[in-house]
Order: structure tokens, then sequence, then C-alpha cells
């Protein structure tokens, strides 16, 4: 008798379910899923930008294309070559290589941000004549008058206004590669001493050097 009650008992709720009326449920779109701008869940291209933006001079200097030859083929990338300073004394390169352009100068930036050393300068040039030198690559430096301006080529004068040198005079020997000639002035920028320096290394006063 009890089995047949439980029967009873179900039957009746499964007729009730059937009687009942449908409630139509709304359909889901994919974009429900999206995060909404207003709310703050996705920034836009202006936020972003404001956010990337910390102050630095960040200079292009070349993009080559690499090949890589593997088992199964050829693999092309890019090879990026950054400078990165504040205009204020500090300067970075860095080169960094990716399957995009964007990502090879991103990865580029960072390295240079990274590598950042400080550069004595005197106002708006540099304190003495120096000569850089990376590989077959010589770039010589000399100080200049105020409103000389940058004399320098292409490569060497993105490492210079990264670096806030506005009077200087310059000159190119041997290899015009560009990473050649970035390396040579920045090794030639981070030789350069003050009179402070140098009279600390020598033991003496500004005014007896």
């Amino acid at each position: 008798m009890e089995n047949v009650q439980e029967v009873e008992v179900v039957t009746q709720e499964a007729q009730q379910q059937e009687t009942a009326p449908k409630t139509e449920q709304p359909r889901r779109n994919f974009r429900d899923n999206r995060p909404d701008n207003r709310k703050g869940g996705r920034r836009n291209n202006r936020e972003r930008e404001a956010r990337e933006d910390d102050g630095l001079i960040k200079k292009t200097v070349a993009i080559n294309r690499v090949t890589k030859v593997v088992k199964g083929g050829r693999t092309m990338r890019f090879s990026a070559l950054c400078v990165v300073g504040d205009g204020k004394g500090m300067v970075g390169i860095g080169m960094a290589k990716a399957a995009e352009v964007p990502q090879a100068i991103e990865k580029a930036n960072l390295r240079a941000k990274k590598n950042m050393v400080k550069v004595e300068l005197v106002d708006t040039t540099i304190p003495h004549e120096t000569i850089g030198k990376f590989g077959k690559g010589h770039v010589l430096m000399m100080p200049a008058q105020p409103g000389t301006g940058v004399i320098a080529g292409g490569p060497v004068r993105n490492v210079l206004e990264a670096v806030g040198i506005k009077d200087i005079r310059t000159k190119s020997y041997g290899s015009n590669n560009p990473v050649n000639c970035v390396k040579a002035t920045f090794n030639g920028l981070v030789s350069l001493r003050n009179k402070e320096h140098i009279a600390a290394l020598r033991g003496k006063s500004v005014d007896e050097i």
C-alpha cells in the first residue's frame, strides 16, 4: 500500500509540472560575459596610453627581419633596437626579438629601462672629449658651445637626444651599423667623468686640478 501511495504522489506532481505554465528564459548572449566599459571592466586606449606614459623618451633606432633555419623550415622574426632616456642624464639601450614588430619594440624598451645608467653632463653638453668604441665602430664626441645643437647622425643622435644633450659635435668612424654606432655612443657616454669625480680619484681638490 505504501508503494502505491508513493506512485500516486509522484504521478500527481508530474501532472502538476506538465500543466504549470512554462516561463520563457531569456537567451544569453556571448556579449553578456564581456566586461562593461562603464563599470571599469575594460580599459580604453586613452587610459592605457596614460598609464604607459612614464615620462621617458623612447626612440626606436632600427628594426630588422631575422630568419632562423630549423628542421621544419624557416622561422621569420623581428629584431628591434631601442633607446630609452629621461632627458636629464639617464639613458639605456635594449635589443629584443619577437614574432611581431610591436612586441619586439615593447620588449626592447623594457630591457632598455632595466639597463639605464647615469651620464655625467655639464649644462647642455659633455664635460670633455671622448671616443666610444664597440666592435669596428668608433664615435668621437666633443663638447660644444650653447646654441651649437646636436651635430650627429641618425643612430648617434637618437642616443644623445634621449640623454638630454643639446650641444655636441660628433664624428663616426668605421662601421656605420646602427647597432655598433649606438653601442659605441653608449660606451663613450658611460666613460665620461666630471671634475669632482676626477679630483676624488686623485685625492685632490677641484681647484688643484
